[in-house]
């Protein structure tokens, strides 16, 4: 049996963090155990500390306003994380603008919610919804230094359908917590 650790940063509500947490953490799949060693948050009000609790885990916090700028920030994140020697860092909902300190130094995969390349950055959900595009989904790729720039991993489109925005949102989030969780799994039980 193999185990495989991850660390989950997360800043906000941790929808995803709780998907994870629900469906991979401590579970078997195949000849390998994940487990999560490590959540994250740079908000020290974000609600998915309280998710990551009821899971028996103790979120650090590290709060990047008490930084100088993101560069150091970006060392103390890189220095915390080596502390756990996880396999993955998973940025779900991490909403920090990462320098090559961190992207040069940790192997990383972030959730975005827009079939990238379209529609980079935090405001992907309005954007890809005030679009022409037919269709809306959700992309998991590596974290490189380019914002929202790095090699693909999954995508999962689903067509408008005359969808309010709330609607569309709520799809997003629905697909974001079905497909964050099973690339976890197919990286890991790749990475023997």
């Amino acid at each position: 049996m193999s185990v495989k650790k991850i660390a989950v940063l997360f800043s906000g509500s941790g929808s995803n963090l709780e998907s994870i947490l629900h469906k991979l953490h401590g579970k078997k799949f195949g000849k390998t155990k994940i487990e999560v060693a490590l959540t994250l948050t740079n908000n020290p009000t974000a609600k998915g500390i309280q998710r990551a609790a009821k899971f028996g885990l103790k979120s650090v916090i590290l709060d990047h306003t008490k930084f100088n700028n993101r560069e150091e920030f970006d060392k103390a994140l890189v220095k915390e994380i080596k502390k756990y020697s996880v396999d993955l860092v998973v940025l779900a909902g991490f909403m920090r603008i990462l320098t090559p300190i961190f992207c040069d130094n940790i192997k990383a995969i972030n959730l975005h919610p827009s079939i990238l390349p379209l529609f980079k950055g935090a405001h992907a959900i309005k954007e890809s919804f005030e679009s022409d595009m037919q269709i809306g989904g959700v992309s998991v790729h590596w974290v490189s230094s380019e914002l929202d720039g790095g090699k693909i991993i999954a995508q999962k489109s689903f067509k408008r359908k005359n969808k309010n925005f709330e609607k569309w949102e709520e799809k997003i989030h629905k697909i974001e917590h079905k497909l964050l969780p099973q690339t976890i799994i197919n990286l890991l039980k790749k990475d023997k």
